[in-house]
């Protein structure tokens, strides 16, 4: 029983360091090793490793914004995510923008999303996507007008910077769970026998989406009890998640209906575009309840 009990742990260890291995650069110990088949069940602990990423880019944030302001300290987070990640999601962001961007037919989006080249197309969604990103991370570390008398003698800045790392840490683990959820509801739009990934390119079970749901859930919990630990108004990091996932469902619904009429399906360049297209979307809820837009009269 104990034996099958250590195996069981054993195993799903090596799984979530095959994750690690897939989406980042980080190195993994030589004993995990590999198989074909844990591609495929790893991704369960996909939305564990965008929390490992996100706590990376919120660590270097906190630092930063030690010595620089708001702006050069995002900066400086995203340029940490970015290489950490090598630029995974990104490239396949900025592929589906060529091969999306224009009114082509499926069979030629494929073959310019296979293109390394980057197009026009590419370039202005990799330019907005990270200039978007770059302002919504500024914007929620940075007090607004109202907050400018007060920030000298009150915690403001701190309290901000607190908010926009957990921002950081949830909306990059939350964004790694859309590529699943895709994966599980389209077919493979490519060529499966030629695929970079051919595991993924079969499917996940929904054993694998439960799983992966469960990884994202814990991080949710960790942020809550961390907040309620801190004394700081967890309703607002209830209504902040709320928000946030409410526009990550309505993101990744309608990504379902693009890909499945553009590309009959999914590849993994729109996996990644997926991936952008959620952490914009989290981070924008978030924006929208921590400073929320008075409209005056």
């Amino acid at each position: 029983m104990l034996r099958s009990i250590t195996s069981r742990l054993l195993l799903e260890l090596r799984l979530f360091f095959i994750a690690l291995q897939f989406f980042t650069r980080v190195p993994v110990p030589s004993w995990v090793g590999f198989k074909p088949a844990w591609l495929q069940a790893c991704a369960r602990y996909f939305p564990l490793v965008g929390a490992c990423v996100g706590v990376l880019g919120a660590l270097v944030l906190a630092a930063a914004s030690l010595a620089w302001p708001p702006l050069v300290a995002v900066l400086l987070s995203m340029a940490a995510t970015v290489w950490m990640t090598g630029g995974f999601h990104e490239d396949g962001w900025a592929d589906t923008c060529d091969g999306l961007g224009g009114a082509v037919n499926r069979e030629r989006a494929l073959t310019i999303m296979k293109d390394s080249r980057l197009g026009s197309y590419g370039a202005l969604g990799l330019g907005l996507m990270l200039g978007l990103k770059a302002a919504v991370l500024t914007n929620l570390l940075a007090p607004v007008l109202g907050e400018l008398s007060e920030a000298q003698s009150s915690h403001v800045h701190q309290v901000l910077l607190g908010w926009t790392l957990m921002a950081l840490v949830w909306s990059h683990t939350t964004s790694r769970l859309t590529p699943v959820l895709l994966i599980r509801l389209l077919p493979y739009a490519g060529d499966v026998e030629h695929a970079k990934a051919k595991p993924l390119a079969t499917g996940v079970s929904w054993g694998g989406v439960l799983g992966a749901v469960t990884a994202w859930a814990l991080v949710s919990l960790a942020l809550v009890a961390w907040v309620g630990h801190i004394g700081w108004p967890v309703p607002t990091l209830w209504q902040a998640m709320g928000w946030a996932t409410l526009a990550v469902l309505l993101g990744t619904g309608w990504l379902v209906r693009w890909l499945r009429k553009r590309l009959g399906g999914y590849t993994g360049d729109t996996l990644g575009a997926a991936q952008q297209v959620t952490e914009v979307l989290s981070l924008l809820a978030w924006l929208a309840v921590v400073h929320p837009v008075t409209w005056v009269r």
